[in-house]
């Protein structure tokens, strides 16, 4: 705690410094903040009239992440949360979704650039993509069902380069970390032409938690008529990386570094070799056409495939798993004199079949079969919007989808049954408002109902047993915002959301570590999340030239309503994995007109780590720097960094294990550690 103290203390000065600067200086013809464009469904809007919660990791966000990660980009944004419970091991929280992710992404659709990373039943493997490959990150927080379909947590889009750029990154760190990436981007004709590359390797900082992961990404934009555009992508990613498991807080106190002890009835996760080894393929086409001056279509293809291997504690399971998908929609648009109007007719759809082996463990090797079974997702979404524009004054947007989700299952080895499932489809409406009150300055609300189905890895979790009893989760979520810009300088952002859920999906585990989940019932979720960002300073000053602030946050009042487990009622208690308050902060300052300073920090609550309440973490305080530095050729750049995470050498967790048996919640990060990188463009 003394040492939380000394942080904050650290933190007001900086902040105090801000306001110096801030106070001082004339504003400059720098574009406004609130003049952003973002891109939901492929319909460029300025951010200011837009309808949608939606925040942006800019690339001044993407540049703080070490490169083998895109945690700290992601964290600085109001309302999401990246966890690592170990290096290759993410999940990713928007408005407290984590509550049925033990790893991967769940509860929140993943798009990239035209194609979709989720599978049919709601899964993404997140920890596939290199993070230098993104460009631009739209977060959409709540039901978006009118544009993304059936989530209750929220939507990312991932975007790549689009302009030349032809690079190198090096880079080395603590724990023989490295990590390599190639870009070479160009027009070429009527195509624009990515070709990208990554290798990246860590030992990391705790026992059993090694990664490696290679990575080619390959797109190619035809436009091959004033009327039309082709996509095609390809992507491959072989990722390995081990899993230390979880601590109890004596081990963790006793020793960080190591990985998850045996017991005595069970070996060790170093004993087992435990860890993931996941090789993906995802390949696609997509069209846009411009059938008539206001009628278009679209159209996408894709499939993928995925081997994946989890040498666990008690068994060794294999997994292949397909996923094909749909998209498609017209849109019309019309202008009048003062007002212009759009509708959208859609549709998408997955299907996802599945092998799932599992065997005992004999120290990472197949030893003798458990069970063999089959599992198929298939889900989709029909669409009907309309998005009304009133004199650059009134934005509207209104949409409906009917969503569907059933899968069948067989049991092949060592008994033989068959069967279905079918969930009832859901109607999902979503209207949102915007008015723009003066330039720079607007007032939107919300409304929409989100509906989330269990994932393949829910109905068949690693306990190895169907769970025929889950059921969709659902929910209403209702908020307002406000967007204001300030004499051209600073940006402000507040918005206030309701959130009721019902039949939420959450984790437990067993003695042996092994998930499954139940419907617990209801929640309440209420929320406040701020953002305060500057533009780009020029203080006319020899030595600190620059200067840029962001600051934001969020207070939620998460609870459980009506949730009685057993003979324990756990109604009012705070929803386990969210904590209460969060608030983060990028100060970036550029030295004698080359040298630029980074320095962030992220300041988070106690968490309930169980449903119960019974047991907290402590809240943390933790701080990075960097130091970026160019250099500049005749038709080249060099681009030094170096990066001190963990500044003040924090004792802290990212990643809990909630609900988790034994007390082993804890998954310890990573103390001071250093990254020295160059990137080169010629």
């Amino acid at each position: 705690m003394i040492s939380v103290l000394r942080t904050m203390k650290k933190l007001s000065f900086l902040l105090l410094l801000s306001s110096v600067f801030y106070f001082s200086q004339k504003s400059d013809s720098v574009a406004l903040i609130s003049e952003v464009k973002i891109e939901a469904y492929k319909k460029s809007v300025s951010f200011i009239a837009s309808t949608k919660s939606v925040s942006v990791v800019s690339e001044n966000l993407l540049s703080q992440n070490p490169p083998d990660r895109l945690l700290e980009s992601v964290n600085q944004i109001a309302g999401a949360r990246m966890e690592e419970r170990s290096p290759g091991s993410y999940r990713i929280a928007v408005r407290g979704s984590s509550l049925r992710s033990p790893f991967g992404v769940r509860n929140v659709k993943v798009y990239l650039d035209d194609f979709i990373l989720s599978d049919a039943s709601g899964n993404t493997y997140f920890n596939q993509i290199a993070p230098d490959l993104i460009h631009k990150i739209e977060i959409y927080k709540g039901p978006e069902s009118g544009d993304f379909g059936a989530v209750t947590g929220g939507t990312l889009l991932l975007q790549t380069q689009n302009s030349d750029d032809l690079s190198l990154n090096l880079s080395s760190g603590s724990y023989g970390t490295f990590n390599e990436s190639i870009n070479f981007s160009k027009q070429l004709g009527k195509h624009f032409l990515q070709v990208y590359q990554n290798y990246y390797r860590t030992d990391s900082y705790r026992e059993q938690s090694a990664v490696e992961r290679k990575q080619i990404f390959i797109k190619d934009n035809f436009k091959y008529s004033d009327k039309g555009e082709l996509k095609a992508m390809l992507l491959f990613s072989d990722l390995d990386y081990e899993t230390p498991g979880g601590l109890t807080l004596a081990q963790m106190e006793a020793n960080r570094k190591q990985a998850r002890p045996a017991t005595a009835t069970l070996p060790g996760a170093k004993e087992q070799n435990a860890g993931i080894r996941n090789k993906m393929v995802l390949a696609g086409l997509s069209n846009q056409y411009q059938l008539t001056n206001g009628l278009s279509h679209f159209v996408l293809v894709q499939g993928s495939y995925v081997d994946f291997e989890n040498p666990f504690i008690t068994n060794f399971e294999n997994r292949f798993e397909s996923n094909y998908a749909l998209r498609t929609h017209f849109n019309y648009e019309k202008n009048w004199n003062n007002v212009s109007a759009e509708w959208r007719l859609g549709y998408e759809g997955a299907t996802n079949p599945i092998y799932i082996k599992n065997y005992d463990n004999n120290s990472g090797i197949e030893g003798n079969p458990q069970n063999f079974d089959k599992l198929r997702n298939n889900s989709g979404f029909y669409v009907l919007s309309q998005k009304l524009n009133f004199n650059e004054r009134l934005f509207t947007d209104i949409s409906i989808s009917l969503n569907s989700n059933a899968y069948k299952w067989e049991k092949i080895f060592p008994t033989s049954e068959t069967g279905n499932v079918k969930f009832k489809d859901q109607w999902l409406p979503n209207f949102g408002m915007t008015y723009v009150l003066d330039k720079g300055f607007s007032v939107r609300g919300k409304i929409g109902k989100g509906n989330s189905a269990p994932t393949n890895e829910e109905i068949r979790s690693s306990n190895q047993q169907f769970n025929f009893h889950l059921v969709p989760e659902y929910g209403w979520n209702k908020e307002i915002g406000v967007r204001k810009q300030f004499g051209n300088t600073v940006f402000v952002e507040l918005n206030y959301f309701d959130f009721r859920m019902k039949d939420a999906i959450v984790r437990r585990q067993n003695e042996a570590g092994q998930e499954y989940f139940v419907n617990q019932g209801n929640t309440v979720q209420k929320g406040w999340e701020f953002l305060l960002e500057s533009k780009r300073f020029d203080l006319k000053n020899a030595v600190l030239s620059h200067f840029k602030f962001r600051f934001s946050g969020s207070i939620y009042d998460f609870k459980f309503k009506n949730y009685a487990q057993g003979t324990s009622d756990f109604s009012g208690n705070a929803l386990t994995g969210v904590p209460k308050t969060t608030i983060n902060s990028l100060l970036n300052f550029t030295f004698f007109k080359k040298l630029a300073v980074d320095y962030s920090q992220f300041l988070t609550s106690k968490i309930p780590l169980t449903d119960s309440n019974s047991v907290w973490s402590e809240p943390s305080l933790v701080s990075n720097i960097q130091f970026r530095y160019p250099i500049v050729f005749e038709k080249s750049k060099l681009d030094l960094y170096f990066q001190i995470q963990n500044l003040y050498n924090t004792d802290y967790v990212l990643g809990f294990d909630i609900n988790a048996f034994g007390n082993r919640f804890y998954n310890p990060s990573a103390k001071r550690n250093f990254v020295l990188g160059a990137t080169i463009q010629l």
